[in-house]
């Protein structure tokens, strides 16, 4: 990715009128936003009011129909982009842990580093322990993902991400499947990345996590951006009757 069109004084991920659709339903009908180095931001809304997909097309993973997104100034959707390279610098954790099931924590964290990136396994291994430590995991690098409880996989597949070394991460509904007794370690993990400076993109359900963390929240709802601010601003004194009454059913 080009890096020379883009310096930490400019948002490090740029959303310009994007709009995407699944055949004849628009999903995303005109979404902007701008998230600067270091910031966390977090986007709410009800089901199928886009979310999902506006975090995928940041990653390229949806194409898009029409508008922009930038990623250090780089077009995620321009055809000569190498896409490797984009999810290098933009890490993505899903609902749904996607580990392999016959390989080890460590094995599933060292995997994309050692077989994409074709990096040192001997340098791999040792910052793949390191990112197992950092999730609190010590002493789970030998289990398979059938030993671990859901938190424990969701906190190694944030230990996957980040061993590509990612500028940005991505969290969409990292919480939705797991039992309530183990929605707090992964949340503390995610809070912890926050505090060391990582931009962070959440889709989330946790409405107290997002008005601890979030410099800024996004409600979305029918493919739009309804309304936005700081929390404080935006659970408090929440100005669009849609965003009043989606938070007086979920606060």
């Amino acid at each position: 990715m080009n890096a020379t069109t883009w310096s930490a004084d400019k948002p490090i991920v740029s959303l310009r009128d994007v709009h995407k659709s699944f055949g004849d339903l628009e999903v995303l009908k005109g979404i902007s936003l701008d998230v600067m180095k270091g910031e966390v931001i977090c986007i709410i809304g009800p089901s199928g009011s886009g979310k999902s997909t506006l975090i995928r097309c940041i990653n390229a993973l949806n194409d898009i129909q029409a508008g922009s997104i930038t990623v250090e100034g780089q077009e995620v959707h321009d055809p000569r982009l190498d896409k490797l390279e984009l999810r290098r610098k933009v890490g993505i954790v899903f609902q749904q842990y996607n580990l392999f099931p016959h390989k080890t924590a460590l094995e599933n964290v060292m995997m994309a580093p050692v077989l994409v990136l074709r990096q040192n396994r001997s340098d791999v291994e040792d910052r793949a322990r390191a990112l197992i430590r950092k999730v609190r995991l010590e002493g789970k690098e030998d289990n398979y993902p059938g030993e671990l409880s859901g938190g424990q996989q969701q906190r190694v597949a944030i230990a996957r991400a980040l061993a590509m070394n990612p500028n940005v991460m991505l969290f969409d509904e990292v919480t939705a499947a797991l039992d309530p007794e183990t929605v707090k370690e992964v949340l503390v993990t995610i809070k912890e990345l926050a505090a060391e400076g990582m931009t962070c993109i959440l889709v989330t359900h946790e409405m107290g996590f997002a008005r601890e963390i979030a410099d800024h929240i996004y409600f979305t709802d029918g493919g739009v951006i309804v309304e936005h601010g700081p929390p404080a601003t935006f659970f408090d004194n929440a100005q669009d009757p849609r965003t009043q009454e989606f938070l007086s059913q979920i606060l």
